[in-house]
């Protein structure tokens, strides 16, 4: 690792106190209308434009959302070219997973160290955008399908990159949810899943951590350029949420400068050789642009690269390579997901011989391909620590090609299952290491298929004929289908586990770590299951988000379809108790108080998940959501009792009537457990509601007027005398004439006049609303 940057390689200039305690508006007062151009957009590929005359410096940013990717000569945004070696930790795929806060604030401050000491301003991470499909190419690059656990990690990682005096950058900003035609796809989505699902992390990030910048993303939404989208940028980022950092576009996103700058995007990267400040300057001169705009966005260019340089005269932390080795290690077993443990197979016995089978285990696959891609300092594998961590034999076998299918091996796939059979069956237990090869999935392009290649399975199958105790590990970045789920006794859900995955994984399946990793997304049954199966990945430019708000397991709740794993879903080689449940309804917030026990003989983590279901909505809802969690450490035995909070406001639907958060009165089912689908205990409470009073119009129906807190109780008596007076027949009762009429719009009920509900009776009711 190198030295802490020197003041030279951060761009300072000869008067950096006065540069820095000047108000970001008076430098900008000071600049041409040329500087001001060439200050909000990029200069090179990975540094902003510096402005020598005004003592503006210029800063480096790099990708960086699971370790430093900080290039040398030749640059590029998709992983082409090579990087400085950093320490490569667990992708968020795997980092989600630990469902630990307090882990991912130690992973963003490592990254953060290293980025100091390389001299980079920016860390372009951590990514937080949704897994609405298991197809998702980049999906390894994110948390979750859920935004809670999304903004709960991001906002942790933020939190740890700028805890080193270095900015984090929330990414990608919004509802950019495939690489399939990223460039331009509009993801085409209703108000309530986009901002209940979509924008929910991103705005609980924001609030919790205050991230120096965000970044745009390369999408439409609605037919709407994200990178050129005031709705976006000004008015939720900026008017409604609070935001006050930077905006960052995407490399080569905008496809307007002077439209995103109007939006509110504040640097366009990377360098345009000086196109977009031409089309700047010339915007300003006819009066296509207000130059206020410009200088608002210039204004907050400079505060940037003033934050920088306040964070690179804070006392730097020394970068211990081998701390940030140990700390990878550490989160990577924190983050594999034990599936299947029948008879308790794992974690194995050190004087038992082992056949190690499979490829990835001499080979890893650890990372994601992409901008992403980081030079590990090392990398771990899990044969050398296999071997190193058993006492008896350790045989190995490839299993099968890593580049290539059966048909292309030449007779090589069907020799190498015949060696790893034997080598199975002379061994107590075989451990087969699987997994996605590093060209399925990668930035640029989405999967086709949730499957593991075919002479994997075929690899397994004969592995398990040979030998029935049998452990199967993965490695991937997305789900995969499981079609032996119930024929191997142990599966061990790797993920990508970055640079010291390998150690850790023998760590794991040896028992010197408990297992405690968590599922943030579902694994259906078949990719036919999924929500999003019959509207992804679009066509013709467009991806309708028809599942709404069932997203991940609220789908598959909601449906109550039978799924391989459940979210949350987790085992230990430990048993946990949930008792004593207790909640409180205080006027802000619910506040949950229950007691988990260590009942095992080990050492190890529960993850507590708090759900959260309003049986009988007036909206469609899944049957629960998450709406709390947290990792607690139990020494075996032990007790302890845990408290979480969820704020009154996280139990609020958006209301498409009212643009706005509603909480929705009444009563709520608080459950607490070990997944969506494993809930140890359940109460009910009641929650008082927002008032809602939607003005009516000539548009709005009967049922509208009778639900309406104004004019409920004039309906019902009209309704009632209509009745009465035969205006039903003798067919209807009042309340059958209602369920009749209830769909009726106001303003074609004038046929009615002879039950009094006239086209002046439809007015007052309007006006009563209207007046409040």
């Amino acid at each position: 690792m190198t030295t802490p940057a020197t003041p030279s390689s951060l761009g300072t200039d000869s008067s950096p106190d006065l540069f820095a305690e000047a108000e970001p508006r008076d430098v900008v007062a000071r600049l041409s209308l040329e500087q001001k151009a060439e200050l909000v957009t990029g200069a090179t590929f990975w540094t902003t434009a510096a402005v020598e005359e005004a003592g503006i410096p210029a800063i480096m940013v790099t990708d960086g959302p699971h370790g430093l990717r900080k290039q040398g000569g030749a640059a590029d945004h998709l992983g082409l070219e090579q990087s400085v070696p950093a320490t490569c930790f667990p992708p968020a795929v795997a980092l989600g997973s630990a469902f630990d806060t307090d882990l991912a604030e130690r992973v963003g401050a490592a990254i953060g160290a290293e980025a100091r000491a390389e001299g980079v301003g920016v860390v372009l991470g951590p990514g937080l955008n949704i897994k609405r499909s298991p197809l998702c190419g980049r999906s390894f690059e994110y948390f979750s399908e859920d935004p809670l656990v999304s903004g709960e990690l991001a906002a942790a990682v933020t939190r740890g990159i700028q805890s080193r005096g270095v900015g984090a950058c929330l990414k990608h900003f919004a509802a950019n949810n495939q690489e399939h035609d990223r460039m331009r796809v509009s993801s085409d989505v209703d108000a309530r899943p986009l901002r209940e699902i979509y924008l929910r992390g991103f705005e609980r990030a924001i609030a919790s951590a205050r991230p120096w910048t965000v970044m745009s993303a390369y999408n439409k939404i609605n037919g709407v350029s994200a990178s050129e989208d005031p709705w976006l940028l000004t008015e939720v980022l900026r008017d409604q949420w609070g935001f006050d950092g930077l905006v960052i576009s995407d490399w080569f996103a905008v496809g307007d400068r002077v439209e995103a700058l109007r939006a509110g995007l504040d640097l366009e990267m990377p360098t345009t050789g000086g196109a977009s400040q031409e089309q700047v300057i010339a915007a300003v001169q006819e009066g296509d642009l207000d130059e206020a705009a410009l200088d608002r966005c210039a204004a907050r260019v400079v505060e940037l690269v003033q934050k920088v340089q306040a964070g690179a005269r804070t006392p730097a932390v020394d970068v211990d390579v081998q701390a940030h080795h140990a700390l990878a290690r550490e989160a990577a077993a924190r983050s594999a997901v034990l599936l299947k443990n029948d008879d308790e197979i794992l974690p194995l016995d050190a004087s038992a011989s082992v056949a190690v089978i499979g490829e990835f285990a001499r080979t890893p696959r650890y990372q994601g391909a992409g901008s992403s891609q980081i030079n590990p300092t090392r990398v771990d594998d899990a044969l050398t620590a296999i071997t190193a961590a058993s006492r008896a034999e350790v045989r190995f076998a490839p299993g099968f090609p890593l580049e290539g299918a059966e048909e292309t091996a030449s007779g090589t796939a069907e020799s190498l299952r015949a060696e790893a059979a034997e080598a199975a069956g002379a061994a107590d237990v075989a451990v087969v290491f699987l997994g996605l090869p590093a060209a399925d999935e990668s930035e640029g392009f989405d999967r086709e298929h949730l499957d593991l290649p075919a002479e994997q399975l075929n690899l397994l199958e004969a592995v398990v004929e040979a030998n029935p105790r049998t452990v199967v590990v993965l490695s991937h970045g997305g789900v995969v289908a499981l079609p032996f789920a119930q024929t191997v006794p142990a599966i061990l859900e790797g993920w990508l586990l970055g640079q010291a995955g390998g150690s850790a994984t023998a760590d794991l399946l040896y028992g010197t770590a408990n297992p405690s990793g968590r599922l943030t997304e579902t694994i259906p049954l078949r990719l036919a299951d999924s929500p999003a199966y019959l509207d992804f990945p679009g066509e013709h430019g467009h991806v309708r988000y028809g599942e709404g708000v069932f997203v991940g397991y609220r789908w598959y709740d909601a449906r109550d379809l039978d799924v391989a794993f459940p979210f949350g879903h987790g085992l230990s080689y430990t048993r946990f108790e949930h008792t004593d449940l207790d909640v409180s309804v205080e006027a802000d917030e619910l506040r949950i108080r229950t007691t988990i026990t260590n009942t095992g003989e080990r050492d190890g983590h529960e993850v507590v998940q708090v759900y959260v279901g309003r049986p009988g909505s007036a909206v469609a809802r899944a049957p629960r959501e998450l709406k709390a969690f947290t990792a607690v450490a139990l020494q075996a035995g032990e007790s302890q009792i845990v408290e979480l909070r969820v704020p009154r406001q996280d139990l609020a639907h958006w209301d498409r009537r009212l643009d706005r958060w509603v909480v929705e009165g009444g009563e709520h089912v608080v459950a607490v457990g070990a997944s969506s689908r494993d809930l140890r205990q359940e109460t009910r409470v009641e929650v008082p509601g927002d008032e809602v009073a939607v003005p009516l119009t000539r548009e709005s129906t009967l049922g509208d007027a009778l639900a309406h807190p104004l004019t409920g109780p004039l309906v019902r008596e009209a309704v009632q005398e209509a009745a009465q007076s035969g205006g039903g027949g003798d067919v209807f009762s009042a309340e059958g004439l209602m369920r009749m009429l209830e769909s009726f719009p106001l303003g074609r009920l004038g046929g009615f006049s002879t039950s009094g509900m006239d086209q002046e009776w439809v007015d007052g009711l309007i006006a009563r609303t209207r007046r409040g």
